[in-house]
């Protein structure tokens, strides 16, 4: 598993150190080259820099075509190595390129949002949309190692936060109640390392035990089978949201089919509804959108035999996994957050 490092940004120069390699690459957006790589530049021995554009509507092949490109003409042989200095698009692409560019090349992660911090960049997923589909094709590729630093928070609108601390929550709702207590407690306004630390060692704690989404590990997709759903549904559209606040969404719903299917309690679930609603508006979506978000939800990597599958929750706290859900729940639970 990779090691994650909470360390300041000169430690680049060690990690490089402790990496054989014979040319360096950096993988970017415009926005984190504009304002992360500043930071994190005079640590670097000779490089390259290769731009794509931003946003989950890039996160293609043609992005990975440019990549795979631009390694290429730079005539990348295997012991290159790779740093994807970005947020999750970033971190996921740039894993996913690096480990089919010439059968696999190392790369680093310095993931540079708080959502990408506490969960893109962490546990070996790498991938890409297929077709409209989130994370459709990918991999499991672990990092040579991972850097995390609050500094390139200050880069960032509270919107990218807000996005981020959705994820902390969920790794409180699924696996420690005091977590979810103590992110309430702080707010989505600003982060210590040690809260972030905190989200990442329970994420660490899961991975460990199932690195390849065979079981436990399928925990950590609690209110994504309806989040991805309706982030996948808006992108490209005036009520686009991040993956952040459509997780928040959906962790909205999911509690309530969590409630439904005699799980949570009334009380564990108004708790979470009323912290959620505080922080993730609903965006306008018809009811005649319903076929189509649920359509998203059987292409689910969960799902199994025809049926949907979801992780719900038994209490702040405490999840459970592959539990068949019908379609007629997920239209309450979408009545519901909507």
């Amino acid at each position: 598993m990779s090691k994650v490092y909470f360390k300041n940004l000169s430690y680049i120069k060690e990690l490089l150190a402790s990496v054989e390699h014979s040319q360096l690459f950096v993988l970017a957006d415009e926005n984190s080259k504009e304002y992360c790589y500043p930071l994190i530049k005079e640590y670097l021995e000779y490089h390259q820099v290769i731009e794509v554009a931003s946003g989950e509507k890039h996160k293609t092949l043609d992005s990975c075509n440019l990549i795979w490109n631009a390694l290429t003409n730079a005539n990348a042989d295997r012991k290159a190595l790779l740093i994807n200095l970005g947020g999750g698009v970033i971190t996921d692409m740039g894993g996913f390129c690096s480990g089919t560019y010439k059968r696999g090349i190392r790369f680093i992660n310095i993931p540079t949002t708080l959502l990408s911090q506490v969960d893109a960049s962490v546990g070996a997923k790498t991938g890409i949309d297929f077709n409209g589909y989130k994370n459709h094709i990918g991999l499991f590729c672990e990092a040579e190692a991972v850097l995390v630093n609050s500094a390139f928070h200050q880069t960032l609108p509270h919107k990218q936060l807000v996005s981020g601390y959705a994820e902390m929550l969920k790794h409180g709702l699924i696996a420690d109640k005091k977590h979810w207590q103590d992110c309430l407690d702080n707010g989505a306004e600003k982060f210590s390392n040690e809260l972030i630390q905190q989200s990442v060692k329970i994420k660490e704690k899961v991975v460990e035990t199932d690195p390849t989404e065979k079981g436990l590990r399928k925990i950590l997709n609690f209110g994504h089978t309806i989040g991805h759903a309706i982030e996948t549904h808006l992108l490209n559209s005036e009520n686009e949201l991040l993956h952040g606040e459509a997780i928040g969404l959906g962790m909205i719903a999911e509690a309530y089919i969590s409630k439904s299917k005699g799980l949570l309690s009334e009380q564990d679930y108004k708790e979470i509804v009323e912290e959620l609603r505080k922080i993730y508006k609903s965006p306008t979506i018809k009811k005649a959108s319903y076929d189509e978000i649920k359509r998203l939800c059987k292409q689910d990597k969960k799902n199994q035999n025809g049926e949907i599958n979801m992780s719900l929750l038994k209490n702040i706290g405490q999840a459970v996994y592959d539990i068949p859900v019908e379609e007629e729940l997920i239209d309450q639970a979408l009545n519901e957050i909507l």
